[in-house]
């Protein structure tokens, strides 16, 4: 587990990077703000989108040299894109940093699954905080180095992500080692449940759209004079995604745990219950109070990314890495797609009426959640003990 985190780490603090580097790209192609996001939106689409297909190949031929190939991908593409000085090949080496962090995460996750034994939300959560630890640590790393030495300086990334790629590579045994020791005709004869991942699949999208939301727009909300009190303004907008993003990783080591004790589909019924509140309290409070309500937020939904993970895997036993990639990549991709329109809402009304809005999305998960069943029996994973 430890070696898959680290991994999901390494790939992720790439990932993490790219945003970061983002004001150079514009100062040094003369950018407009249209071009700009173009840049992320080859990153974003590549690790989200292309995420199923690396899960189906997985599921049908393994390819466990995915996650040290996805690793190394990810750093060179970050590196390179550091480095070009055309456009079109900084969106070509943005592209290929998403691969690289698509390949890894349907592989990873099953292995994580694989090596979590019967704690299996809790396994992911231990997953899951390896890539929370890497995509906070890409732009804490980067924008210092390329602010004092410039834009060339994060190809140095390459060197970091490449030594965990080895490191992972070098893990390759004993992770073969943990895969269930029957999985044969005990795997074709586990029931799928597909009707319910599209149910899962979409709490998913839905409460993205209002996270992807409020990273987007809450730092602006506080900043704009929208709210009333003491403590609001540029000084305490400057603190919301490192306090959002430490308050996810607390979720995720907390609700891991609790999600094995009282229930994968209990846990998420309960988070999910509290976004929509915590968010209005966040848009008409606002300061303080205002940004622990939207720590709250991040906690219910990234602390409860590994249950929805397993829950993704549990319904459809047959195809885990394909759950996995349509858990992380497809259906979170599309919820930050859709958190788009919530600008168009902002631009065409205002922005406290695009995050009223956002809060109605988790209102409508709440009520999927009470559809989603109990996952079907399947087997126990009977690991293999491997001599060191």
């Amino acid at each position: 587990m430890a070696a898959l985190s680290g991994g999901h780490l390494a790939v992720d603090f790439a990932s993490g990077a790219v945003p970061a580097m983002l004001p150079l790209f514009k100062d040094r192609f003369g950018l407009s703000y249209a071009l700009t996001a173009a840049i992320m939106l080859c990153a974003t689409a590549a690790s989200s989108l292309v995420q199923p297909l690396f899960g189906l190949f997985s599921d049908r031929r393994g390819a466990l040299w995915l996650l040290p190939a996805g690793v190394g991908i990810a750093g060179i593409g970050t590196a390179l894109a550091a480095l070009t000085h055309v456009y079109v090949l900084v969106l070509v080496c943005v592209f290929l940093t998403g691969l690289g962090v698509a390949a890894f995460h349907p592989e990873g996750a099953k292995f994580a699954s694989f090596a979590s034994g019967r704690k299996r939300a809790s396994g992911m959560a231990l997953f899951n905080i390896g890539g929370n630890m890497g995509y906070a640590l890409g732009p804490i790393v980067i924008a210092p180095l390329i602010y004092w030495h410039g834009l060339s300086s994060a190809a140095v990334v390459a060197i970091p992500i490449s030594i965990g790629a080895v490191a992972i590579g070098r893990t390759l045994p004993y992770l073969r080692g943990i895969v269930p020791a029957r999985a044969g005709r005990e795997a074709a004869a586990a029931v799928e449940q597909r009707g319910s991942l599209g149910v899962l699949l979409t709490v998913v999208v839905l409460r993205s759209v209002a996270f992807f939301g409020l990273l987007t727009f809450a730092p602006l909300y506080l900043s704009s004079g929208s709210v009333t009190g003491q403590w609001h303004g540029h000084s305490l907008s400057h603190w919301v995604l490192p306090l959002v993003l430490s308050a996810g990783a607390v979720g995720t080591l907390t609700l891991g745990p609790v999600a094995d004790r009282i229930g994968l589909t209990r846990t998420l019924l309960l988070t999910q219950a509290a976004i929509a509140p915590l968010i209005v309290v966040f848009v008409l409070r606002g300061g303080i109070v205002g940004v622990v309500a939207l720590m709250g937020v991040a906690v219910c939904v990234v602390g409860t990314y590994g249950v929805t993970m397993v829950l993704s895997q549990q319904y459809l036993p047959r195809h885990v890495a394909l759950a996995s990639g349509l858990n992380v990549g497809l259906a979170v991709g599309l919820g930050g797609v859709a958190a788009v329109c919530l600008g168009l809402v902002a631009d065409a009304i205002d922005l406290r009426t695009a995050l009223f809005v956002s809060a109605g999305a988790p209102v409508l998960g709440v009520l999927l959640c009470l559809l989603l069943p109990t996952p079907a029996p399947t087997r126990r994973l009977a690991v293999e003990s491997v001599a060191p």
